[in-house]
């Protein structure tokens, strides 16, 4: 386990769906109604409860589906988190060159939930990085970047978990994020990200 910021970001390697967090991020798709991959595993394991809880926010609030960069929250079900938080990540490319700010929003806009829930612990995994194809280290940029600017800007959280698989997602992340950098972009070197930021 690595750690950022002070110890309030920690990057790991394991299966979300065990996260000893009060709330874990789901990378659902727009039905928010399961899927593959993190969604089809947090579904499975959450159980019944989130895909009701799920169905009860289509009917009420995103009768055609969640937007990409939103994010919703449900109880956790059968999940060792009490809470999930439901964000729908951006396919890459197919926005109109607002991939980025779409996927920090995925970040920034499941933060907020967490905030007004009182929730202290986030555990997420890499949004967008599987079947919707965001490149691996762009993601790692705009994902740091994100979580980076909403730290800064608020002390209540006190650890936002990253949770990585497999190992090379990990690797990927520990060589390329904006965690430790403080000077402008302009000062960056070609071999470390160009969007990181103070």
């Amino acid at each position: 386990m690595k750690e950022f910021l002070s110890n309030r970001v920690f990057v790991e390697i394991g299966d979300i769906t065990g996260a000893t967090v009060e709330v874990i991020v789901n990378a659902a798709n727009s039905s928010l109604l399961g899927g593959g991959g993190v969604d089809g595993a947090i579904h499975k394991v959450g159980g019944k409860q989130i895909i009701e809880e799920c169905r009860e926010i289509r009917r009420t609030e995103f009768p055609d589906g969640l937007p990409a960069g939103e994010a919703v929250i449900t109880s956790g079900g059968n999940l060792h988190a009490k809470f999930v938080i439901h964000t729908v990540g951006p396919i890459y490319g197919r926005n109109k060159e607002t991939d980025a700010e779409l996927l920090g929003n995925c970040y920034k806009n499941s933060l907020v939930p967490a905030v007004e829930n009182n929730l202290k612990t986030v555990a997420f995994p890499s949004i967008s990085t599987g079947a919707y194809g965001y490149p691996k280290i762009e993601a790692a940029e705009v994902a740091s970047l994100a979580i980076k600017e909403f730290l800064q800007e608020n002390e209540t959280l006190e650890k936002v978990v990253l949770v990585f698989f497999p190992m090379r997602m990990l690797r990927i992340f520990l060589n390329i994020n904006c965690f430790s950098f403080s000077f402008p972009p302009q000062k960056i070197s070609l071999s470390i990200p160009l969007i990181c930021k103070s």
